[in-house]
């Protein structure tokens, strides 16, 4: 009889005890889930600006505003080529700017709905331009990854 009333003591301490630390466990896990729901844990709101644009080109800046883009590309495929339009997420602007070997210039793309201030920004780019010499159209692909300003 001994036996049987010290193996329910035994157990209802084990009881208390799993109880007790599974309370703390589900409290623990309902913070952290509250914290990702209202973004604190948001991996994109640590993640550095970039802007990557394949090979040929590079990006030297980029900024995003809620209505217009702005990307300064430099020319590295070591020919003169024409740039005849730059998309930006939704947004595409036409142009006609010539750019030698080496040249870096600047294009605004207007017109756009990027988004709210403080936002993350993040969307393909895609640049169409003509090689002078051969007149061949090519396209080069790359992405922006900021915050809209």
């Amino acid at each position: 009889m001994r036996f049987t009333i010290t193996k329910g003591r035994k157990s209802q301490a084990a009881m208390e005890f799993l109880m007790t630390y599974g309370w703390a466990i589900l409290v623990v896990l309902a913070a952290i889930a509250a914290l990702a729901y209202f973004g604190v844990l948001s991996p994109e709101k640590f993640l550095p600006e970039k802007c990557l644009i394949e090979t040929g080109f590079t990006c030297i800046s980029s900024k995003v505003e809620p209505a217009q883009s702005t990307i300064v590309l430099s020319n590295g495929l070591g020919k003169t080529l024409t740039i005849d339009s730059i998309q930006i997420g939704d947004c595409t602007q036409t142009f006609s700017t010539s750019m030698m070997s080496e040249d870096e210039k600047t294009f605004v793309i207007t017109g756009c709905s990027n988004g709210d201030s403080r936002d993350t920004f993040k969307g393909e780019v895609a640049i169409k331009f003509t090689e002078k010499r051969t007149n061949l159209s090519k396209t080069a692909y790359g992405i922006i990854n900021t915050k809209i300003e």
